[in-house]
């Protein structure tokens, strides 16, 4: 299950939390301006997240996968490309409530928010910016590519373990849905004389 493969990237996210050192939290990494605590301070499961899951459900969203969803919000005139000063800023604000109580919000928010997700139909959904709605099956396929990508962004600065297998399989599988298919596999193919654009952006 999807949320089995989230529950285990997070928990990822928590161990190599608990043991970075203060240098290792304010190290750069290779998104431009990013540190590590901003990285997990995007990422975390925070009160916000886990009160948008328990929010009202709604009956038929108008998104259903996790590659439409990133479609949408990667696009040209997306939130992530029009907003991406926005989001670095919020994630150097949230940055803002220090180590522990970053990584609390794995080992205690985490969880919980895993139990809302359980619970939830992936089918039903829930009102979301730019789409109107989306289901929780798309979310948190959306919540696997952003917990795996990143986790791959900390790596790259502070070392550590492979990146949990199933997030690895899960990323590959949503992402390579993002771009038109015949696209994706003549570039794959090397059939086409340049490759696909970067599909986060």
């Amino acid at each position: 299950m999807d949320v089995d493969v989230l529950e285990r990237v997070w928990g990822s996210w928590a161990e190599r939390g608990a043991g970075l050192s203060g240098e290792e939290w304010g190290r750069a990494t290779r998104l431009d301006g990013w540190t590590v605590l901003d990285l997990f301070a995007h990422v975390a499961p925070d009160p916000k997240v886990l009160d948008f899951f328990r929010g009202a459900r709604v009956v038929g969203p108008a998104v259903t996968g996790g590659a439409e969803l990133l479609r949408v919000v990667h696009a040209a005139d997306g939130v992530v490309r029009e907003r991406a000063g926005e989001i670095a800023s919020a994630a150097r604000e949230a940055g803002g409530v220090g180590v522990a109580r970053l990584l609390r919000y794995f080992t205690v928010g985490g969880p919980e928010a895993i139990a809302v997700l359980r619970e939830a139909d992936s089918a039903a959904g829930l009102g979301y910016p730019q789409v109107g709605s989306v289901s929780f099956g798309a979310l948190v396929e959306v919540s696997i590519v952003e917990a795996t990508v990143h986790l791959l962004d900390l790596i790259a600065a502070v070392g550590g373990p492979p990146v949990p297998a199933g997030g690895l399989r899960r990323t590959v599988e949503v992402l390579a849905a993002v771009p038109d298919p015949v696209v994706f596999i003549e570039s794959a193919a090397g059939r086409t004389a340049g490759g696909l654009p970067p599909i986060l952006g």
